[in-house]
């Protein structure tokens, strides 16, 4: 569509997957090398970055007409970028609401806002019906989310939300709000102190090993390790804050946490 941007860099894979789902695909020029979603990007579209670091003479090359960047971890990418002349938008989402703002955004920006539009009516009904499911429930588990192992950093904001929508109750609350993961670290006399009923590991970039996890000194008497309730969640499924929050990661807590209930609904 003339007017619209036609060559579009993504350096993060959430805006990947958001222009294949609006079907506009063909307008992606270079890719992030962490893209996940969809499988078939990684096929037919070339890496130009990493998350951290990106080759600026290589995506200049392609002639972008419009670079997509995530986070104030991309900032010197994005200035970089700036001063040889790209249009730039970076993103900064860090809870559900600012993801499907973000979807909006990218629809705008492409002259897809009605699909995107629908999209986001989708997450939004999704969203609300796990909720109303869980509304009644007289006893929600309390859920441990650990993003990182060594040192042991808790969930996010946005997989904070996704545990209070599935029907859980976040660990540490108090630490999801910062943006930082240095922010995030807990320990593991605090874990212990929490009792969770649920353990979900997402060890970013790596695989969760449960049986490290239940073997920590001391946490044999919590509720989680004493009942079996240790889960992975990959974190390209709920680490990366786009529409695989949605598909992906609420799905799998709704059914971790389904199967908590059924467990004290069978004793």
């Amino acid at each position: 569509m003339k007017g619209w941007p036609q060559r579009i860099a993504c350096l993060t894979t959430e805006t990947v997957e958001v222009l294949y789902l609006l079907g506009e695909q063909d307008r992606i020029i270079g890719i992030s090398g962490f893209t996940t979603r969809p499988a078939i990007a990684r096929k037919e579209k070339p890496k130009i970055s990493a998350f951290t670091s990106a080759n600026i003479e290589k995506i200049l090359a392609l002639q972008p007409d419009l670079v997509l960047c995530f986070s104030n971890l991309q900032a010197d990418i994005a200035a970089s970028l700036v001063k040889a002349g790209c249009q730039v938008h970076v993103f900064n989402q860090r809870s559900l609401d600012e993801t499907l703002q973000m979807i909006l955004t990218v629809g705008n920006l492409t002259g897809a806002g009605e699909k995107a539009q629908q999209l986001v009516r989708t997450y939004h009904s999704q969203l609300a019906a796990a909720r109303q499911q869980t509304a009644t429930w007289p006893r929600k588990p309390v859920i441990y989310f650990e993003e990182w192992d060594e040192p042991m950093m808790c969930s996010i904001r946005w997989a904070a939300e996704l545990i209070e929508a599935a029907g859980g109750v976040d660990c540490f609350p108090e630490l999801s709000q910062f943006h930082s993961a240095r922010d995030r670290q807990v320990t593991a006399e605090q874990v212990l102190a929490r009792q969770p009923d649920i353990i979900i590991g997402s060890w970013c970039g790596k695989k969760f090993q449960p049986a490290k996890v239940a073997a920590r000194e001391g946490w044999q008497t919590i509720p989680a390790i004493r009942d079996g309730h240790i889960y992975e969640i990959k974190s390209v499924d709920i680490l990366q804050p786009g529409p695989a929050l949605f598909s992906e990661g609420l799905p799998q807590l709704q059914a971790i946490i389904q199967r908590w209930h059924q467990q004290r609904s069978d004793a």
